[in-house]
């Protein structure tokens, strides 16, 4: 066992949780003690050095009480929605709003809930081939619960604000958050991950399991938009029932450490999987997408597009694997991974994997690496537009088929200025314009 693993045992002890998490708390950190770290002999981290882990100082980490709002903080103030704020890790109340039915926070649950959630809590991830699962068990303290009855649809969507800020000490987080949709029910949830712009290297674990039942939908989207010395790794978790939909929308700035794991089950017959991702490192930030989808039965489909835009100094990976299993025959699976350099330093390892054991399958896979099209930069600034405004315009042109798919129109109004200022577009609405 290494000196981390060790301090992260420590850590565990210093939180408290509710009786009935205690047993998936001791599985946790037995399979945590019991699994040996990561090398780059290990695939699943073959380019992905843990050492920001490793050398800041573990031993340091605390967990803390909760934190102020920080000036810098921007949520999504169009967002009409039920929202959670969590602040290093703890719920915050005063910033957070009425929950409804069927939402509840782990340490406020029921005997019913708390039922619910021991059935489903750490059932839908697999700890001992996810070694960050394993340690959020461990640290299992609080989280949150949405449920949604068999009929029924989310009157709003659920807002979850996790907010990281300077402390005296390194904070670290961990952030559960577990969704059960019974049959015919639908959700529309937004996780969004912020921090201040001051330094920081603190520690955010996250993990999110998702069980969508026979006929259900979800709409999730992941907003990773922290400081870039903030470490970060999570993971979503999903299991589809019969002819069930996830939507799920991921974008991320890089940090540097920033792992984040799709793992997606196919379980009932005819369900479906729609999987966008956008990923930005710049400057000499490190962003590593894995994602997973397992074809068990047959009649199912799956549709994975991730873009990144590679910058400055900056290392992004990308691992995407579709295993159709022998029984999941009529299956319909596509993945497509696009890269675009803008710096002769940056750099970007990509595996798109297909397994496939059926043979009445129809599947594809992609992947292409590029840097900005010369002849357009010539065109452009032919045409008066500036050198910096070109390169702007191309590579925001390369994530915005992307952005459009997105259902939520608050979620684009909020990312659309933000990515412009990350390109260097000054006149936003110019610039918004001039991409459509």
């Amino acid at each position: 066992m290494t000196d981390f693993q060790r301090h992260a045992l420590a850590l565990a002890q210093q939180q408290t949780s509710p009786e009935w998490l205690a047993p998936l708390r001791e599985q946790g950190a037995a399979h945590w003690a019991a699994t040996a770290w990561p090398t780059r002999k290990t695939e699943m981290w073959k380019y992905t050095p843990l050492t920001p882990l490793q050398n800041d100082c573990p031993s340091q980490w605390a967990v803390k009480p909760g934190g102020d709002w920080q000036q810098g903080i921007e949520p999504i103030e169009e967002l009409d929605a039920t929202r959670l704020v969590f602040i290093n890790g703890q719920f915050s109340a005063e910033h957070s709003s009425a929950l409804p039915e069927g939402v509840v926070r782990f340490a406020d649950a029921d005997s019913a809930q708390s039922e619910l959630i021991k059935q489903h809590l750490g059932k839908v991830v697999d700890a001992e081939r996810h070694l960050f699962a394993a340690l959020s068990n461990a640290w299992a303290a609080d989280g949150i619960l949405v449920h949604v009855a068999a009929g029924q649809k989310l009157a709003k969507p659920v807002y979850v604000l996790n907010i990281s800020t300077p402390e005296a000490e390194p904070a670290v987080s961990n952030q559960r958050l577990l969704m059960v949709l019974d049959d015919n029910s639908q959700a529309e949830v937004i996780e969004h991950f912020l921090s201040s712009t001051e330094q920081q290297n603190g520690f955010v674990n996250t993990l999110t399991e998702v069980v969508v039942g026979a006929n259900a939908q979800v709409q999730h989207y992941r907003i990773n938009l922290e400081q870039e010395d903030l470490l970060h790794v999570g993971g979503v978790h999903v299991d589809l029932h019969r002819s069930s939909r996830f939507y799920g929308f991921t974008l991320a700035q890089g940090s540097r450490l920033k792992r984040i794991d799709y793992q997606v089950n196919h379980r009932g017959e005819g369900a479906h999987l729609e999987l966008h991702g956008v990923y930005l490192p710049r400057n000499k930030q490190l962003i590593d997408y894995h994602t997973n989808v397992e074809h068990c039965v047959p009649h199912c489909t799956t549709n994975e597009v991730f873009r990144g835009i590679v910058g400055d100094s900056s290392k992004a990976v990308f691992n995407g694997r579709i295993h159709i299993h022998p029984q999941a025959q009529k299956t319909l699976a596509e993945l497509s991974n696009k890269n675009l350099l803008t710096s002769h330093q940056a750099e970007i390892n990509t595996k798109p994997e297909l397994e496939i054991y059926a043979d009445d399958v129809r599947c594809a896979h992609g992947a292409t690496i590029s840097q900005l099209d010369q002849t357009s930069l010539f065109y452009l600034q032919s045409r008066g537009v500036s050198k910096a405004d070109a390169m702007s315009m191309l590579s925001f042109g390369f994530i915005n088929e992307l952005l459009n798919d997105v259902p939520e129109p608050a979620i684009q109004h909020y990312l659309r200025p933000r990515l412009a200022a990350l390109f260097g577009r000054e006149d936003t609405e110019m610039g918004q314009l001039a991409y459509e």
